[in-house]
């Protein structure tokens, strides 16, 4: 078995050789530049050269624990000229004008998910990368987290045949209050958390040919948006996706699983940050395969984390494009598709029809 699961480990690999490396440019000093980029990229041995942000006192804090060169005003990184790549690190409704700045300024840039708030301004900002002839990428992470990594791995490798459907469930209780901005934001779990599933599922199936979603919300919570969406997505030939989140559960039974299913078998897990979030666990994978074949479920052993492990794919993989060996998976133009859907997610629970995609 061992030259068998080879392949899967190669399709897991977070390592960045030397001659791809490049200088990094933090902007945004938050709680997730804190706990997953600054980490994933010291971990990956990268070079960050320093930090910026509107609160200076955060970004010197947050320059002494990760010991930084330096912290920044937005105008001195994008003028330092050893700066290859900026990772822009803000709120989403910030972000578009930093990209439009740092492209502006001939930097290459990662972007937070979603690439904006809407696809408008999202192709906007692709075709400007394009036109300046830089990398723009997007922050997908999950994408490149191991647990799913290597059932992606698996399904392209065949192991479980034609892969005829998806399915993700997240049961899990969320304080949303730890975000201001995502208290009082309309769109919620689809724009911020739910993206990351759609964005799996385009992964394994592509873009699909239409999609139902139901969204709601628990009387009285904190926060402004949904919190429980119900989504279904069909394709031509079909194969079918579902995704299930509830954010809302205080029974204490947390849950967040997916399964791949095949012509040949199926792959099933769990998605382990969300079992003790933002610390986590490894995720499970079990694949249960006719065609290698397997005796049951066979389990694949996950070793790392989604925060932060999972944070230096996208950069991994910007760095990788820049070093011309292709596009990134997540790059700016597949990063709007993913958007795109979200925003036929949207669409679909307003209407109460099924969207064309």
């Amino acid at each position: 078995m061992l030259h068998q699961l080879q392949p899967i480990a190669e399709a897991c690999d977070l390592t960045v050789p030397d001659a791809e490396r490049r200088r990094i440019g933090v902007v945004g000093a938050g709680a997730i530049t804190r706990v997953a980029h600054l980490p994933a990229y010291r971990k990956a041995g990268l070079e960050v050269l320093g930090v910026c942000d509107l609160d200076l006192d955060r970004a010197e804090q947050l320059r002494g624990e990760f010991g930084l060169p330096r912290t920044y005003t937005l105008d001195e990184m994008l003028a330092d000229e050893a700066i290859d790549v900026v990772d822009v690190a803000v709120v989403p409704q910030a972000q578009p004008a930093i990209i439009r700045r740092a492209l502006a300024a001939g930097k290459h840039v990662l972007a937070q998910k979603p690439l904006a708030v809407d696809s408008t301004i999202g192709a906007e900002l692709v075709e400007e990368a394009r036109t300046a002839g830089l990398s723009l990428v997007v922050n997908h992470q999950m994408r490149y987290g191991e647990g799913m990594a290597a059932a992606r791995a698996m399904a392209e490798a065949g192991w479980i045949g034609e892969v005829t459907a998806v399915t993700v469930d997240v049961d899990i209780e969320t304080d949303f209050t730890a975000w201001d901005w995502l208290v009082t934001s309309p769109r919620l779990d689809l724009m911020y958390h739910s993206i990351h599933y759609l964005d799996t599922v385009r992964a394994l199936l592509g873009d699909p040919h239409s999609v139902y979603c139901a969204g709601g919300r628990r009387p009285g919570q904190a926060v402004a948006g949904e919190t429980r969406t119900f989504t279904t997505l069909t394709y031509e030939d079909g194969r079918r996706a579902l995704i299930k989140v509830n954010h809302e559960n205080h029974t204490g039974d947390q849950s967040a699983t997916f399964r791949i299913d095949g012509s040949h078998g199926a792959i099933r897990g769990t998605i382990g940050l969300l079992y003790d979030y933002p610390h986590g666990r490894p995720d499970t994978v079990e694949v249960h395969s006719s065609v290698l074949p397997t005796d049951g479920w066979m389990p694949y052993p996950v070793t790392t984390r989604w925060i932060p492990d999972a944070f230096a794919g996208p950069m991994r993989a910007l760095l990788r494009e820049i070093a011309g060996h292709g596009p990134a998976p997540t790059t700016a133009a597949d990063g709007l598709r993913t958007l795109q859907l979200v925003e036929a997610c949207y669409a679909s629970i307003e209407s109460g029809q099924v969207r064309r995609f």
